[in-house]
């Protein structure tokens, strides 16, 4: 397995940390069996992939090995965002390299800077996402992620925009959608829900993100009847 190194990787300030901290143990409290975390959003843009990074990130610091996964083979930014490059040199292999049979796993998983934190970007583009999604290879990854990682943080395209999120949910112990505020509506966030519901995967609750600080001082951090975690500001994702 090669490392992986980050060529921007965001500073979390001390309000993120303690957010996230309130995130991890929010899920915590939710059962030693929820190991294996899908987080989605509605739309594009309400930034959860950066949640789902410093999620992944703040388990790390508990002594947790984590695996994050990037599903987002349709577009996913993450690879560039970061300005990650793999120690050899070469090209970074990812997810659908790996579902499309031309690369092993171990060839597809990078170790990172971040000690316990392990990745699988989603690679190139694909025309078929959902379709590969389901065949046993994936399945396989989340067996063999189970066995060796305390937790599995899993990426997922916006479900408002496609269905992969449906189908990953699936194989997933909890979901946590992702609310940048004022970018959704109401009826759109309630059809996301039922969606994830209808695969059967448990919702464990929804991060209210993108908050405005100075003018939502009263914000909680409830959303609905999410038990929600207050994250703030964060980069688009």
């Amino acid at each position: 397995m090669e490392l992986v190194k980050f060529g921007k990787l965001k500073e979390q300030s001390y309000t993120m940390k303690e957010s996230l901290r309130a995130l991890k143990t929010n899920i915590q409290f939710c059962g030693d069996d929820i190991r294996t975390l899908l987080v989605t959003s509605s739309v594009p843009n309400e930034g959860k992939s950066t949640v789902a990074l410093d999620l992944a990130r703040s388990l790390t610091e508990s002594g947790n090995r984590v695996l994050f996964i990037d599903t987002d083979m349709r577009k996913s930014v993450l690879a560039g965002r970061l300005r990650a490059t793999a120690a050899s040199g070469g090209e970074i292999c990812g997810l659908s390299h790996y579902l499309s049979g031309q690369r092993r796993l171990e060839e597809v998983m990078y170790g990172t800077e971040i000690p316990g934190l392990f990745m699988i970007f989603a690679g190139p583009s694909v025309p078929n996402p959902t379709e590969i999604l389901e065949k046993k290879y994936f399945q396989e990854l989340l067996n063999f992620g189970k066995e060796h990682f305390n937790y599995i943080i899993i990426d997922c395209a916006p479900i408002g925009a496609a269905i992969d999120a449906a189908v990953v949910a699936k194989y997933c112990d909890g979901a946590i959608i992702v609310i940048g505020q004022g970018m959704a509506s109401a009826r759109m966030i309630q059809s996301v829900k039922k969606q994830l519901e209808a695969s059967g995967v448990r919702i464990l609750g929804a991060v209210l993100n993108k908050v405005n600080n100075k003018k939502n001082s009263h914000v909680s951090g409830y959303y609905g009847n999410y038990y929600g975690s207050y994250y703030g500001r964060s980069d688009k994702a």
